[in-house]
């Protein structure tokens, strides 16, 4: 069996074992990391490489700042403030949480900012009395909807402009706000799909409630609030003006064990080694879709069924939902760079314009809503959300149609097919 049916082969498995959790999903991650090696699918030394991952740092790096924001009642100080400003509406307060994530995410990072905002929501949800649950997942879909409206909202979203670029067409390149004609309405409509309907289906754990920092504290207590909160919005800058997020967030983490905002055992036991497990030994097999073409063969036999002539449209639609398919397990860094020049060939071959293609495929690969591993917000969110597999196929398959409903109607509109 050639490598790239390999590949395909342990993704359906990996998917298989996902949705069925007989087995744990850090557990399968590790196990199709381990496969990915033993059969040669990639260098027996990057089997575990993934651990030393920029994101998988990023992630020990913010468990251990947001740690810190609990552990001086910094978190549930922020949450009560956002309670008085917003009520105790869990939909208001879903509302709220969605849109300034998506604001934020829009020049920032998405991941760094779903790692900055985790306990802030779950300082609000313990104020108002509601299930964490019913937050975090819209907190991490609206992370990744935000990176849809500008052209660094991702740092993907500039391979459009490259392909562009070298399919010689400069002239159709992309600029900075243009994604926000359809960023906006997908972000303002996975909001409301969101408040009204995704969050009926996600679980109402209110276990999850933490009890709240009493007003009274003393005044170290308060002290140290202070510290640990110039510490976050020193990362929060850092972030910003474009440093590796990896390394601010370890800066932040050791920042917060030498100013005794948390000590080093309540650091070393604030990392949920399930994520950092899952989101690493996803990466190899991620790798190996990429490296062994198995990517290119599932675009390749996609494709190959629409056959003959295609509507523009219909060929919106198949790239769309091909894309949304291989990015819950391939970055969508590897999505868009796999699909963006088989979009412009299939628009040229139709002498249609290659723009309306394009941004389904940039639209689709942020669009990793039905799995835990598909965008790393999803992933952080996992563990604090008490959250399954099927929660996420449950409520993001929803969000993905809802995503490209809004894309067939805005699309033609803004980047005419002709």
């Amino acid at each position: 069996m050639s490598p790239d049916l390999i590949c395909i082969a342990i993704l359906v498995v990996v998917a298989i074992l996902f949705v069925t959790e007989i087995i744990p999903l850090a557990v399968t991650a590790i196990l199709a990391a381990m496969a990915c090696g033993l059969l040669g699918l990639i260098p027996f030394r990057e089997i575990f490489l993934g651990l030393a991952d920029d994101t998988v740092v990023l992630f020990g790096g913010m468990f251990i700042v947001g740690a810190s924001m609990f552990q001086t009642g910094l978190a549930q100080r922020l949450g009560g403030l956002v309670v008085r400003a917003c009520g105790t509406s869990e939909n208001r307060l879903m509302a709220g949480i969605m849109v300034i994530a998506a604001a934020m995410s829009a020049f920032l990072s998405n991941t760094g900012t779903c790692a900055c905002l985790i306990p802030v929501v779950l300082g609000i949800c313990s104020r108002a009395k509601i299930s964490a649950s019913r937050q975090l997942m819209p907190l991490a879909f609206a992370c990744g909807l935000g990176g849809t409206i500008t052209l660094i909202g991702t740092p993907p979203n500039m391979l459009a402009n490259v392909a562009l670029r070298a399919a010689g067409m400069p002239e159709l390149q992309f600029g900075f706000f243009e994604y926000a004609w359809l960023g906006i309405p997908i972000t303002i409509a996975g909001t409301l799909y969101m408040m009204f309907f995704g969050k009926h289906l996600l679980p109402n754990d209110l276990s999850q409630v933490i009890p709240e920092e009493d007003d009274g504290v003393a005044e170290e207590r308060t002290a140290m609030q202070w510290v640990c909160g110039i510490i976050l919005l020193g990362v929060i800058v850092a972030m910003a003006i474009g440093l590796p997020l990896h390394i601010v967030a370890v800066i932040g983490a050791v920042c917060c064990v030498l100013t005794r905002c948390i000590t080093e055992k309540e650091a070393y036991h604030s990392i949920d080694w399930m994520t950092i497990f899952l989101f690493a030994g996803m990466i190899p097999l991620a790798n190996a879709m990429n490296t062994t073409g198995a990517g290119k063969l599932i675009a390749h036999y996609v494709l190959a069924v629409m056959g003959g002539e295609p509507s523009v449209l219909t060929v919106t639609i198949v790239l769309f939902l091909l894309a949304v398919g291989l990015t819950q397990f391939m970055s969508n860094t590897a999505s868009k760079a796999l699909l963006c020049p088989v979009g412009i060939a299939i628009a040229s071959s139709l002498h249609a314009n290659p723009q309306a293609v394009l941004m389904a495929i940039l639209i689709a690969s942020s669009c990793a809503f039905a799995s835990p591993v598909g965008t790393p917000p999803n992933t952080l969110v996992l563990a604090p959300g008490k959250y399954r597999f099927m929660d996420y196929l449950k409520v993001g398959s929803g969000l993905v149609a809802v995503c490209l409903i809004v894309s067939c109607i805005v699309i033609p509109i803004v980047w005419p097919y002709y």
